[in-house]
Order: structure tokens, then sequence, then C-alpha cells
């Protein structure tokens, strides 16, 4: 074959195969869909036991099967994908998700930018160390220790709000991770001496490893479903079935199988 000719007849078979791709109807993952019917939440893996996944890899969790309730109450075409937690109000934003709903906490800057749904949930920041350390409750809050979480988390922001600009918690004795499990991680290998995350997420996550959990601060956070601010109308259905599944005996049900209690 003529060897100037072969890079035309690639070039001309790429360009062949990429137009038959986009005669298929099936977007890339990551690319927006502006014609897809259904609604895609977003939530993250390592959450129980709010989000996370089963052996088969399958979304379960109380925020699933909540949301999985509420889109049948309300006639809602669903479909769960994972997201990094980092990226996923720029996903939601982007149109790549349409819902949060994984244990999304309520705060004023989030709300600046994205709707919230009532609250339907309340937390408050646990503490551990680990087991058979020294380190009380009261050293940890009083900003004595080495302490970790997630970056960008709710206990991110009380720790940097409550210790780290009044000066009780040294800059070099706090220490950020991508998510709290790393955070965990470097407990038990006595590289922090104390982590500070969400309690119900907390709790569930030190199952069977060398870390104890010494106490709750009552921050009193909210979870809410996020969606974007101009999706009125599914907000209006979110809330609706929000109201209906609350109102119903499958509210304590899923209390009782997540082992969840209201914080006070």
């Amino acid at each position: 074959m003529d060897k100037y000719l072969l890079p035309v007849i690639v070039i001309a078979v790429a360009l062949l195969a990429a137009m038959f791709a986009g005669c298929t109807g099936t977007p890339p993952e990551d690319v927006p869909d502006p014609d897809r019917t259904y609604y895609i939440v977003g939530i993250d893996e390592l959450y129980p036991p709010y989000t996370f996944l089963d052996g088969t890899g399958n979304p379960e969790g109380f925020d699933v099967e909540s949301m999985e309730w509420i889109a049948r109450d309300q006639g809602l075409d669903i479909r769960f994908k994972v997201r990094d937690w980092y990226g996923i109000l720029p996903d939601l934003l982007d149109k790549r998700i349409d819902i949060i709903y994984s244990g999304y906490s309520i705060t004023p800057d989030r709300a600046k930018i994205i709707a919230f749904s009532d609250p339907y949930w309340v937390v408050s920041q646990g503490v551990v160390v680990k087991r058979g350390s020294k380190i009380k409750y009261e050293d940890v809050i009083s900003g004595k220790v080495i302490t970790g979480t997630e970056a960008k988390s709710t206990a991110d922001d009380w720790i940097d709000r409550y210790l780290v600009n009044i000066g009780a918690l040294k800059p070099e004795k706090y220490k950020l991770y991508e998510t709290f499990h790393d955070a965990l991680d470097e407990l038990e290998k006595g590289n922090i001496e104390a982590v500070i995350y969400d309690s119900p997420g907390l709790i569930e996550a030190i199952e069977n490893r060398n870390i104890e959990y010494i106490g709750s601060i009552e921050t009193g956070e909210k979870y809410g479903i996020a969606v974007r601010k101009e999706d009125t109308q599914l907000l209006e259905k979110l809330n609706a079935g929000l109201k209906h599944l609350m109102e119903s005996p499958k509210w304590a049900e899923l209390k009782a199988k997540y082992e969840l209690k209201e914080s006070k």
C-alpha cells in the first residue's frame, strides 16, 4: 500500500467510527446528556451507613433506600452513580449528576449556590483515638493533640473555626486527608492522635479497627438532599416524597435496619 495513502485511510476510518459511535445515543459517562429522561443521584461509596457499595458493587445504605422509596412515591426515574467526594458539588452544577443524597450537610456556603430539601437527619461530630490511648475527649477538643480529618468536610470546617482560628490547635498539629478513612489509617499507625468526623459514619468505620470512640461534639449538623437551584419542581417532589417517607412506617424500619439514632 502507498505509504502516503495509509495515514489518510486511518484518519477516514477514525472519523467514520466516531460518526457511528455518535449514532448510538449513549454519550461518554462524564459528559452531560441534555436528552436524559432520568435523574442521576450522586453518592459516596465510602460513607456507611448512609451510602456504600455491597459485595457485588451495588449501591446500598440508609440514603440509598430512602431515595428509592421517594422515587417510587413521586414517580421519579433515578440512577445512582458513585462520584469522587471532592468533585460531587461541581458534578451537580455541571449537570453530570442531578441530585446529591449521601449524608450531605446543609451549610450556609453550599446553600448560596445549590438548593437543599428539608432536613432529614441531624448529626454530631465524633471523636476517636487509638484504642488504649490515654488521650481524653477534653484533650482533643481543647487542641492539645495532633488531630486529623477529611479535607473540605464539615469536621474540617468545625476544627478550623473553633480550634485553629482561635489558636487552640496549632496548624502543625492539624492534618488533613483525602478521606476520613485515610485519617483513621494514620491514627492506627500512630502518626496522629485523634480524628474528628461525622459521628454515624465514624462509628461505622471504626468497627474491626484498633480505634475507640470517646465522645461527640454536639454541632447539630443537618443533612439534606441537594439539587441545582433552578430545579424547583424536582425539589418540590423530593420534599413531598421525603415528608411521606418520614410519616410512613418505612422510616422507622430504615432507622432500625441501619442502627441510626436521632441526635439531640
